[in-house]
């Protein structure tokens, strides 16, 4: 029985021994650096400086052209080649004198008279009713009147009064052109001329717009008295 002990303990020596931390394992190494003990290594920086007076930015080159000035101003240049020497055209031969021939050409030039034939037909409601008030005696009233925009684009426009308005009323101008949408009024001047007459007198101003195909109808209403 004794003898089974001892063997096992034997057998099982090899076993524990292979978990054990070897001897070499624990050994420690140690090595000391000091840095600070070497002439060579430098400490707080570099202390190198450029030399300002022989040296310039390094964002330029190395050099300059023989015929630099220093002083020239910024704009120098600007036009390219060929503007040197005062020309203004271009340098090229037989058109030294592009420009100084050229025909001038104007813009669309608007409508001074209401082309003949044109009807002043009132639409069955008018855009706006206005009354005025006019002294029989006197030599008539202008009524100003503001027309805004209604095209998106210049529109020329034709304005008069339609057969069936009274002969009193007139306006001026006659022709013109519309401002775009949003832009200035169109300023009209409207006249009511009685020559001593009295009573109502009732007037239809059409305002026509041939390229937009529209029109601007206004029913005017005078009371002469």
């Amino acid at each position: 029985m004794k003898f089974t002990r001892a063997f096992g303990a034997i057998c099982a020596f090899p076993t524990i021994a292979a978990f054990a931390p070897s001897v070499a394992f624990n050994r420690h190494s140690i090595t000391a650096i000091y840095i600070g003990n070497d002439p060579n290594v430098q400490f707080g920086g570099n202390t190198w400086k450029p030399d300002s007076e022989t040296m310039g930015s390094t964002d330029t080159g190395d050099f300059f052209p023989e015929d630099y000035e220093p002083g020239v101003d910024f704009t120098e240049g600007m036009a390219g080649s060929q503007s040197q020497g005062g020309h203004d055209g271009p340098q090229l031969p037989g058109m030294e004198n592009l420009g100084d021939d050229a025909v001038m050409m104007g813009g669309i030039e608007a409508a001074s008279d209401v082309p003949e034939g044109t009807e002043f037909v009132p639409s069955s409601v008018p855009d706006k009713e206005i009354q005025m008030n006019v002294a029989s005696s006197s030599k008539g009233t202008e009524l100003p009147l503001e027309v805004p925009p209604v095209c998106m684009t210049f529109e020329d426009f034709y304005v008069g009064f339609s057969k069936e308005s009274h002969p009193s009323f007139r306006v001026t101008p006659t022709t013109g052109r519309m401002d775009r949408r949003g832009g200035e009024l169109t300023e009209l001047s409207v006249f009511c001329e009685p020559q001593g007459r009295s009573g109502t007198f009732v007037g239809d101003l059409v305002i026509l717009l041939p390229e937009d195909n529209s029109k601007i109808c206004y029913k005017i209403t005078a009371t002469c008295f």
